[in-house]
């Protein structure tokens, strides 16, 4: 085939694919306006002036999608990490040489258990001296009322010998509590962690002999988002899940909130109590918290429905008579497949998805689907 045949082969190929662009295609009405073929589709009602080219006369063919509903604001997921409900490390409170362990890593205690005692000789020699002093004194008191009652003492005496009973007595006390510091105990009932002691260690009141833990129930500490601080309160429920294992939900209810949001990142301090009975879960293992909320409603429009303007966004909803109006609409949350926003729009009206930049306020279209 010769050149200028395959030319005009193309320009008529060409020209064929632009006529039928400007008569089927929605977005073609704007250029057949331009070159005189048609008339805007400008005004309500029926016919929407004079017939255009192509099908249909006037009226826009649009393509439409129909408005839904979401509900945000309605779930919380967060990380938390779990503390015992008490905890405490526990140190001597004098130092010295550990004599006997009584109690070993990971043994349940009961309040006031002894957990360790030190070597305490001296103090037992002090009490011992003590109480040596305490019996002179008071048998110096009771012979010096009998000779009083002879009228054989002055009542200044007798008072001196008083004064002296009393300070012997608080000696007594003095060296029962500094024998009573070379023992070790708990200070509640709990779980040892780690017993780091042997007889005749040297101790000093830095060294920490174990950590005690109350985790008959478990704290779990997580933050919440600025949105969501209206919304918890203290005793409201939560379900508590561990991440080591996601099959295990566990109920829970939070005890403490905190006063203020941290300004780094807007969120705030909770804390959550769950029961751990079973004694399966441990201090500082990480949670999955989840909690329910009644949520805020939005219509839900098509992604290709929104437009944007100079005064923002907007969406061209179709009324039951086939005229189009423009709704303006402010973007609450972008998601892959609708977007949610706050309108005037109710659930099952039809807004244009392709066709859009045809279309014209109060003017006539014809849906796709033969509306």
């Amino acid at each position: 085939m010769s050149l200028w045949k395959q030319s005009a082969l193309t320009l008529a190929l060409i020209a064929l694919a632009g006529g039928g662009w400007l008569v089927w295609h929605p977005a073609g009405e704007g250029t057949r306006v331009q070159l005189g073929l048609a008339e805007a589709s400008e005004g309500g009602g029926g016919g929407g002036g004079r017939p255009g080219f192509g099908f249909g006369g006037g009226a826009t063919l649009v393509v439409t999608d129909t408005v839904g509903e979401a509900v945000i604001n309605d779930h919380l997921t967060a990380i938390g990490d779990g503390a015992a409900l008490r905890s405490v490390s526990i140190n001597p409170e004098v130092g010295g040489r550990i004599a006997e362990v009584l109690k070993g890593s990971g043994e349940r205690v009961a309040a006031g258990d002894v957990i360790a005692r030190m070597d305490s000789s001296s103090e037992r020699i002090a009490l011992d001296r003590a109480r040596l002093a305490l019996r002179d004194a008071e048998n110096r008191v009771e012979r010096l009322t009998r000779m009083q009652q002879g009228n054989s003492i002055a009542q200044v005496e007798r008072s001196d010998a008083e004064s002296a009973l009393e300070g012997a007595r608080l000696q007594v006390r003095e060296a029962e509590l500094a024998l009573d510091r070379r023992t070790i105990r708990a200070p509640f009932a709990g779980v040892l962690g780690i017993v780091s002691l042997e007889p005749g260690t040297l101790v000093g009141t830095q060294n920490e002999v174990a950590r005690l833990d109350d985790r008959s129930d478990l704290l779990v500490e997580f933050r919440v988002p600025e949105r969501f601080v209206g919304a918890i309160s203290v005793g409201r429920d939560i379900t508590v899940t561990p991440v080591s294992n996601p099959g295990a939900s566990l109920e829970g209810s939070i005890t403490a909130i905190d006063s203020r949001l941290e300004p780094d990142s807007r969120t705030l301090r909770v804390q959550a109590l769950v029961d751990n009975e079973a004694d399966l879960l441990r201090p500082g293992m990480s949670f999955v918290l989840d909690m329910r909320f009644p949520g805020d409603t939005f219509p839900t429009v098509n992604p290709l429905a929104v437009q944007w303007r100079s005064e923002g966004s907007y969406v061209w909803r179709i009324n039951s008579d086939n005229s189009a109006e423009r709704v303006n609409v402010r973007i609450i949350q972008r998601n892959s497949d609708a977007v949610l926003v706050d309108a005037p729009l109710q659930p099952g009206d039809a807004v244009v998805t392709e066709g859009v930049q045809s279309v014209r306020a109060g003017a006539t279209v014809r849906l796709a689907d033969g509306g």
